[in-house]
């Protein structure tokens, strides 16, 4: 992808197949940025995937921890119904969710888009918070109420920066599912084409004359940056050891 956005167009239809360019290129780089519209689209990929993001962690915070560490009736239940949800395939919802946002009115709405996501995004939120709080021994929560905290200061001051690693794991792979999502986004979006996202904008490149190659594979690598960029500033952080971090506190 990333050769191909750098290579002339001669080498891109070359009859023989030409795997490094013969020189490098930033035209197809120029026609994908001046496209039209890219960088509005741009804007509500972010504001949609933030939005998503945001909403999740905060909603699947409060479910993980009244299933980690709270004991009530139905918790089993509840926990099963999140499993379920995980695992069902989100494509079988495409249908519903049409015919839900047209009988609403919530067509080509921003808000309808960063509300689906949400929905596909909290169950595997919730299962992966749960399991970062059940790592975390309960005791040390304990000792702190011991020592004069409310059991909401000991999850702030205790639990909440030992789960840090969970919460910025989870948060980079549901930026890459909303990010990246296609089917909605087209379904969902229809007349206000201002409202598109990434995914769909991405489409724009093919018509009746063919595809743009070397513009959509420069509009791709552009589209790939945020998630990489993002991957990369976090890694560390990701991969730390609760337990590690348990010690050094």
């Amino acid at each position: 992808m990333i050769l191909t956005a750098f290579k002339p167009a001669k080498d891109i239809q070359a009859e023989t197949p030409v795997f490094l360019p013969t020189s490098v290129t930033l035209e197809h780089f120029s026609t994908a940025v001046h496209a039209d519209g890219f960088w509005s689209f741009w804007r509500n990929s972010l504001i949609v995937t933030g939005s998503c993001v945001l909403l999740a962690l905060v909603v699947a915070l409060g479910a993980a921890f009244a299933v980690a560490r709270l004991r009530w009736r139905g918790r089993r239940g509840f926990v099963l119904m999140v499993f379920v949800a995980q695992v069902a395939p989100w494509e079988a919802l495409l249908i519903p969710m049409y015919v839900i946002a047209r009988d609403t009115d919530m067509l080509d709405r921003l808000a309808t888009l960063t509300l689906v996501y949400f929905m596909i995004t909290l169950p595997f939120t919730i299962v992966t918070l749960r399991s970062f709080l059940t790592a975390i021994p309960v005791e040390l929560e304990e000792a702190a109420q011991v020592d004069g905290c409310t059991r909401a200061a000991a999850f702030r001051r205790v639990t909440f920066p030992l789960l840090a690693p969970g919460l910025l794991a989870t948060s980079l792979f549901g930026f890459i599912t909303a990010w990246n999502e296609f089917a909605f986004a087209n379904m969902l979006i229809i007349k206000n084409q201002d409202d598109r996202t990434l995914p769909v904008w991405l489409s724009s490149f093919s018509n009746v004359f063919g595809t743009d190659w070397g513009a959509t594979m420069a509009a791709s690598t552009l589209f790939a940056l945020p998630v990489l960029i993002l991957f990369l500033v976090l890694q560390r952080r990701v991969a730390a050891g609760m337990t590690g971090g348990a010690v050094k506190g």
